[in-house]
């Protein structure tokens, strides 16, 4: 735990001065920056989609394949993010600003049957990407002085791939799985440096990750035709990780030669452990209440249990954590068709989440407030609602206590949902 401690604070004056780093630095912890969110549409409106059935016949749900009730047509979506994060430490007062723009989601869906509907997705789930130097001055017994580095480095990406089924039940239940297929490798270095010393003394971390889980859902929705409102509650689990993370673990010594190479590397220690526990038990409870085609309200809370992570040799521990998110959408008039923004749906949402990490006693914790349009082609209906998807999130995760760093980020999303009745073949009038 020495080692995690030391670099809890070193990260804290050094960290924004890297030349690369994550677009947090809290990625140096567990398994990095997590990306995972879902869709621009439930993202829009604070990540609630528990209890969110779309009213619509062309979005499909995958945080909780139940909710696919009303899906009738072929979805294709494509979605990127663009990242934009401003770091504040009271460490010198120092400030920075980091940028990044990935793709976030890749999903296929398309109904079986009346009753069974089937939709594909591949999404980054978390990434490691920061570089952080640290330079100080020793004395030595002699008297005389040497330059102490301490280089910590982390890469990679870890990927998620989904295959999703929601089944109607009946005309107020329905139930759905989700089997999720985590695959990458993430790396951690600790390197140390002395000036007058031939040798670096290196720390490696490699987690490579091949893993299965499952999600389970259901969901209830309760439609009063006399005024066309409805109550709608949902519920998720994920859990039955049925793969290992294989973490391998190396203590050496070596000196670089020309062109960065390892060269002389003698093993100190050397290791590998396997756990299943890379994602442990989460829970999901949600409830919303709407009126049909106008307008939609939803709250949720959302449960991960703790976990130990493999970390240069030690055990990370990781809390149980929790998020709360409130949102919904607003449709003015999808009938009329002389006021192209009346048939815009709006969204909005907020959310305050307890995150799992805790550096020098304090809780890494994160909030923000998001909003987000779908903008219908031309010739969409309420039928067809297909178009560009822009979603933003604004927020803050961290603190300036205890020296630590705070985040502050603005998050642009776009996409497109296509959707239409493809697949099925026409019928000659």
């Amino acid at each position: 735990m020495k080692k995690i401690f030391v670099l809890s604070f070193i990260s804290v004056g050094y960290f924004l001065n890297a030349q690369n780093l994550s677009n947090s630095p809290y990625a140096t912890y567990g398994i990095g920056d997590v990306k995972y969110d879902n869709t621009i549409e439930t993202a829009s409106m604070g990540g609630i989609s528990t209890a969110f059935i779309s009213d619509f016949s062309s979005s499909f749900n995958f945080a909780n394949p139940a909710n696919n009730a009303n899906f009738e047509l072929t979805s294709i979506k494509l979605e990127a993010t663009n990242e934009n994060n401003y770091f504040k430490t009271d460490y010198n007062n120092t400030k920075s600003t980091k940028h990044s723009t990935y793709l976030s989601n890749i999903s296929l869906a398309f109904p079986l049957s009346p009753k069974l509907k089937l939709g594909l997705s591949y999404q980054p789930y978390s990434s490691k990407s920061y570089d952080i130097l640290n330079s100080s001055t020793i004395t030595k017994e002699d008297g005389t002085t040497a330059t102490v580095a301490n280089r910590f480095k982390g890469t990679g990406t870890l990927n998620t791939a989904q295959i999703a089924l929601g089944y109607k039940v009946s005309d107020q239940f329905s139930v759905g799985a989700r089997a999720n297929y985590y695959f990458g490798n993430l790396y951690d270095t600790n390197e140390i440096a002395i000036s007058d010393a031939e040798l670096i003394n290196g720390y490696e971390t490699k987690n490579s990750i091949k893993n299965f889980n499952f999600t389970l859902g259901a969901s209830y929705q309760k439609l009063d035709t006399r005024n066309d409102r409805k109550l709608t509650i949902g519920a998720t689990t994920t859990f039955g990780n049925t793969s290992n993370m294989m973490t391998d673990y190396k203590n050496s010594t070596y000196y670089y030669a020309a062109g960065d190479v390892k060269t002389g590397e003698s093993i100190i220690e050397e290791k590998s452990t396997s756990s299943k526990n890379l994602l442990p038990i989460q829970a999901s409870l949600g409830v919303g209440y709407g009126e049909e085609n106008k307008w939609f309200l939803s709250g949720q809370v959302d449960y991960k249990k703790g976990e130990s992570i493999a970390y240069f040799g030690k055990s990370l521990d990781l809390q149980d954590s929790y998020r709360i998110s409130a949102g919904g959408w607003y449709l003015p008039n999808y009938n009329n068709f002389r006021n192209y923004f009346s048939r815009v749906v709006y969204r909005y949402g907020a959310f305050y989440e307890k995150g799992s990490l805790q550096i020098a006693g304090t809780n890494i914790n994160k909030f923000g407030i998001s909003a987000g349009v779908l903008l219908p082609f031309k010739t969409s209906s309420i039928t067809r609602m297909s178009g560009l998807e822009l979603g933003l999130e604004v927020g803050k995760r961290g603190t300036l206590k205890n020296g630590l760093i705070n985040q502050n980020y603005v998050n642009l999303k776009v996409g497109f949902n296509f959707a239409d009745k493809w697949f099925r073949k026409r019928l000659l009038e």
